[in-house]
């Protein structure tokens, strides 16, 4: 870099200036770096509490499913299962943080009223109902945990992004520009003391011709 920038005043100025810039880039970089990762940490709690989550929900659904079975048999709950009308839908969104566009999953239909599900109150038992009821909670909680894994992927890929760019700049670009700061100056100061003593050669030797 130092053999980029000429030693005059104007080049001292526009390194000083490019350490300013870098340097208020760093700050800024870290403090997205920092609230990423503090966001990330708050995810990661959510995400192990909704894996608990969704571990007895799912254990809770497939009793439900096994009583249901016993009680109507397997042909009646693919009779069941396949007069339900209207399928699920799930909305994509984002939410902004420090800039980035984290993941927002809207799951619409998912909870069903009994009249909504398609096959009659007559005929079916409430076991029917209850497993239902339990794989309707189980799709909700899958729909948010899908989101809030998307979101850590997402924050880990930016947060390592972040970490290359600060410590690039931190260990590589400042330094280098201090240092050739401090050529410039160290050149300058040469310069300035070689004309110092240019100009007292100069006046000794018109003084000798008087």
């Amino acid at each position: 870099m130092q053999g980029d920038i000429q030693t005059t005043r104007a080049g001292l100025q526009a390194v000083r200036r490019k350490i300013q810039i870098a340097e208020n880039g760093h700050r800024l970089l870290r403090l997205k770096r920092d609230v990423l990762i503090l966001e990330l940490i708050t995810i990661a709690q959510r995400i192990r509490r909704s894996e608990q989550d969704l571990g007895g929900l799912l254990r809770g659904a497939r009793e439900t499913l096994s009583i249901a079975k016993m009680m109507e048999g397997s042909l009646g709950i693919v009779i069941v299962s396949i007069s339900v009308e209207e399928s699920p839908e799930i909305r994509a969104g984002s939410r902004n943080v420090m800039g980035m566009q984290l993941p927002v999953f809207t799951a619409n239909g998912i909870r069903k009223e009994l009249s909504d599900r398609g096959y009659g109150l007559i005929g079916t038992s409430s076991v029917i109902d209850e497993a239902a009821e339990a794989y309707e909670g189980l799709t909700e909680t899958i729909v948010r945990h899908a989101e809030l894994l998307a979101a850590a992927r997402i924050l880990s890929a930016e947060i390592q992004r972040l970490k290359r760019r600060v410590n690039a700049l931190e260990f590589r670009v400042i330094p280098d520009l201090y240092a050739t700061r401090d050529a410039i100056v160290l050149r300058r100061d040469e310069m300035e003391r070689e004309e110092h003593s240019r100009i007292f050669w100069v006046k000794r030797r018109k003084g000798s011709f008087r």
